[in-house]
This record gives structure tokens, sequence and C-alpha cells, in this order.
């Protein structure tokens, strides 16, 4: 149903994940673990019922500002799909308005609701892209992400502290070279350290 997350279902399935693995569901530790996987779950995946697209209709109409945007460095959480483990990481987001510009906190939020889903990295930066496309028709968006993913350095592999670059551009950042270097340009040569 959407909109909704079935926490009760949520609990019976983690209360069978810990009796599978030969622990003791009853053991103090473990007792209220069912109820804070389910409230976990919840705020971790409430993206999957709110519309990123809702977020940039309030805007900015007519406005003359037609050069680069950039907010960069926006912190994400979200988990991976294929392992439900977490990645986290930065996003970085440009665009050139076209004739509509949006508060600056709308490009976090979409980063935020995007990510509270299960995800790949590269969908994610991919939709990033699509939606603001969408949402804004600007001339362009260039979206980079960076993030390290804990089912390669919790587990498998054991690689901490390697990271995961993924891109996308639309428009212009995809058309015009120049466009994609000012971008990346920007992005690195700013960097706090």
């Amino acid at each position: 149903m959407k909109g909704f997350i079935d926490k009760e279902r949520i609990e019976k399935a983690v209360l069978e994940i810990i009796l599978a693995i030969g622990e003791d569901p009853e053991r103090e530790g473990l007792r209220e673990t069912p109820r804070r996987i389910a409230e976990m779950y919840e705020e971790l995946f409430e993206g999957l019922h709110q519309d990123p697209l809702e977020v940039l209709k309030v805007g900015f109409e007519e406005e003359e500002h037609q050069e680069m945007v950039i907010l960069r460095d926006i912190p994400f959480y979200s988990m991976c799909e294929h392992h439900f483990l977490p990645f986290h990481g930065v996003a970085h987001i440009g665009y050139i308005p076209e004739k509509r510009i949006v508060g600056i906190s709308k490009l976090a939020r979409v980063v935020e609701i995007l990510a509270r889903r299960p995800q790949l990295q590269e969908r994610l930066t991919g939709q990033i892209a699509d939606i603001i496309m969408e949402g804004l028709q600007p001339k362009g968006v260039g979206v980079i992400i960076e993030a390290e993913h804990l089912c390669m350095t919790a587990r498998g592999i054991k690689k901490p502290g390697s990271i995961v670059v993924t891109s996308a551009n639309r428009g212009i950042f995809r058309s015009k070279l120049a466009t994609r270097q000012e971008f990346l340009s920007l992005i690195r040569n700013s960097r706090r350290r």
C-alpha cells in the first residue's frame, strides 16, 4: 500500500532472522531489536512514499540568472538494495537555469527523498539529474556522487575507504564539454579540506 510501512511484518521478519542465525530473541539486548529495526526501516525508506517533484514546485519564475548554480557536498545516507547495507557520501549538483530557479535547500531535499529508498548509487545519480531536469526544465544538469558502500567495506572484499564516484549529465552538461569541465573544476577547486 502506498504511503505505508508494515512495521508489524518487519518485526516478525527480524524475529525470524534472529532465530535463523541461532540467537535468543529473548536475550535482553535483542528483546526490542525487531521493533527498533522496524522503526529504523520506516525512517530509512520514507522516500518511497514521497514525490521529489513536489519539492521543486515552489520556485522563482522569470529570474534573470542564467549562470551555473552549484550545491556541493550534500551529505546523504542510503541503503544498497543488493545487501540492505548502507552506503553514504556526498552529492554535488549543478544546473543552469532557463527561466526558473528554486531555493537551494530544495536540491538537497531531492537528494534526501531519492536516497531514502532501496537504491543503487548509479540509479540515484541519474534519478537526481532526471528529477531536476523535469522539475525545473533548466538548460542542463550535472550530478556527481561520491560514496562509501558498507557492502564493500564491511563484508566481501573488505576495502574500507574505497569511494565509488558516479556522474550524470543532462542537457548542456552533456552536449558542451566546456560546461561539464566548468562544473568539475568548480567542485574540485573549491573543496573544503
